[in-house]
């Protein structure tokens, strides 16, 4: 069975609320992804990973009225919350998406799980080298890959962001990439800001194929490139602030 196991939470820094927030004050960004992934024909389940947290029963009400699965674990080490989550539905083969790509595009989605497949590797991803747009990452692994790091890793960053343990430690886990023709990493379709928000709606709302692929977001880019500039100024460093999180724990084991 593959499992897709979508990490999703209320509490957002830059734009709290994010993945309630209804896209032209319709439709949730967690459901239009869900819409998305839901054309997917190699995943068999999805699973939306929250938090215990009580602001995430949000989270859990819009679960429970559109019956879907979830599982709730703990708010900083997501890399736990994944394991528990993968163990508890027996998944032996795991697609990690968060839900701050509403974009996420179910046919990229299939490609990834049928080369993990056929390499009969440990780990894939669209992400090393970026070559997609942000917004567009997939990352495929098995189960025994993240159990191994939710045993092993320690830093901040491993256990906030699930993959890295594995990502530095090639020498462990056979890895693969899945990339595309060519570099387009400097699109920024996730959501991390209300910048990045408003690109999604007005992609939305001029793109009328559902599901959208990456090819549809592209002929608009060619079409209408200035619009893409609303986002361009915005950074994303989710990962560098846990990379600062790392240091002062590692200060702290040697005092």
């Amino acid at each position: 069975m593959i499992g897709c196991i979508i990490q999703a939470r209320m509490g957002s820094t830059r734009l709290p609320g994010k993945a309630m927030k209804k896209i032209h004050g319709e439709i949730p960004m967690l459901k239009f992804q869900l819409n998305q992934l839901e054309n997917s024909e190699r995943i068999d389940k999805i699973i939306i990973a929250t938090t215990s947290l009580a602001n995430d029963d949000l989270i859990v009400e819009f679960c429970n009225e559109n019956k879907l699965e979830y599982f709730r674990g703990q708010p900083k080490d997501v890399l736990d919350r994944y394991y528990n989550c993968a163990k508890k539905f027996q998944f032996p083969i795991i697609v990690r998406i968060t839900s701050d790509n509403p974009l996420i595009d179910p046919k990229i989605v299939d490609d990834v799980i049928e080369k993990f497949l056929n390499t009969k590797c440990d780990y894939m991803s669209t992400e090393y080298p970026k070559t997609f747009p942000l917004g567009f990452a997939v990352e495929v692994f098995s189960f025994q890959a993240l159990e191994k790091s939710w045993k092993e890793a320690r830093l901040p960053s491993e256990r906030e962001h699930v993959t890295p343990y594995i990502i530095k430690n090639q020498e462990l886990f056979k890895h693969n990439n899945y990339s595309y023709s060519q570099n387009l990493s400097h699109i920024r379709c996730t959501v991390d800001t209300d910048f990045d928000f408003k690109l999604i709606e007005h992609i939305i709302s001029k793109i009328k194929l559902r599901p959208i692929h990456l090819n549809h977001v592209l002929e608009l880019y060619e079409k209408e490139q200035s619009i893409f500039e609303i986002n361009s100024h915005v950074k994303h460093d989710g990962y560098e602030r846990s990379l600062k999180e790392d240091k002062e724990y590692l200060s702290k084991v040697k005092n």
